[in-house]
């Protein structure tokens, strides 16, 4: 199974959406608000959605059940990530680490194992992903990044494969994005109790445009998965963190250095790669 135009356009698409919403959280006054105010909001987007849409194959519920779960892990850690380092060194950190994961597990576990030209696509992906996090940091900011990394990879082979079994990826999608949001919501008011409700009320339009961003970009990822393998997939959304890396630097003020840029040739190189 290889990869299309239409389907890596359609992935760099949601790349694009993925960097907006994780800005959005980066902006906020208040990081694990925003991410419990963002995660809400996209379960309200998705709950509307599916309503309109086929409930996906029973075998695929176990799959939003634990992902859900495992989405606990990936806002607490987002939140600590970005509440200690800039979203330019800790997204790239977070987005590259998981798709080597998902690759070895892929080969490993799934047998998708990759033609040449596409494992070095991977590689030079991967590498430009990482050259964006370069200088030093606190070490708080990548602990929170590196376990991130670990979930992100996880929480991609569990969706992957519930995608594959649910025979409706949207609905998927949408049916997950609401389980995560009741998840999250309740994570969130037993930690922080009425702080959640009156953000939400100050915030809420940024809530439902994240939310958007967020449902889109993961709905596109996951329709990808079952028109390609899932550790293409996984490498080539996490070219959102260019997007990250421009809109950062325009949006937050944080500088986009030489070693930057030359990361994203890598990481183009990559894409070309991808596709020979």
């Amino acid at each position: 199974m290889e990869i299309s135009l239409g389907v890596t356009l359609a992935v760099l698409g949601a790349a694009l959406l993925h960097a907006t919403w994780n800005v959005l959280v980066k902006a906020g006054a208040d990081k694990e608000l925003e991410t419990i105010n963002i995660a809400a909001g996209s379960g309200l987007v998705a709950l509307v959605a599916a309503l309109f849409l086929p409930a996906p194959a029973r075998a695929s519920w176990p799959w939003v059940a634990g992902s859900a779960l495992v989405h606990i892990l990936y806002f607490i850690f987002l939140a600590g990530a970005y509440r200690w380092g800039e979203l330019s060194y800790t997204y790239p950190v977070m987005r590259g680490g998981g798709p080597m994961i998902v690759a070895l597990v892929g080969a490993l576990v799934l047998g998708e194992v990759l033609p040449v030209h596409e494992t070095l696509g991977v590689l030079l992906i991967c590498a430009g992903i990482f050259a964006f996090a370069s200088g030093r940091h606190d070490r708080r900011a990548t602990a929170f990044a590196l376990a991130n990394a670990l979930v992100i990879a996880a929480y991609t082979l569990i969706d992957g494969q519930g995608a594959r079994a649910s025979g409706a990826p949207a609905s998927y999608t949408m049916w997950f994005f609401t389980a995560n949001g009741v998840v999250i919501l309740a994570y969130g008011l037993a930690r922080r109790g009425a702080a959640v409700g009156t953000y939400w009320r100050e915030h809420w339009k940024r809530a439902l445009i994240g939310g958007a961003c967020a449902v889109g970009a993961y709905g596109i990822a996951l329709w990808a998965m079952t028109r390609a393998p899932i550790a293409v997939v996984a490498v080539l959304r996490e070219t959102a963190v260019i997007f990250g890396a421009f809109i950062a630097h325009f949006v937050l003020h944080e500088k986009l250095t030489r070693r930057r840029l030359a990361a994203t040739g890598a990481v183009m190189l990559g894409l070309v790669a991808l596709k020979l």
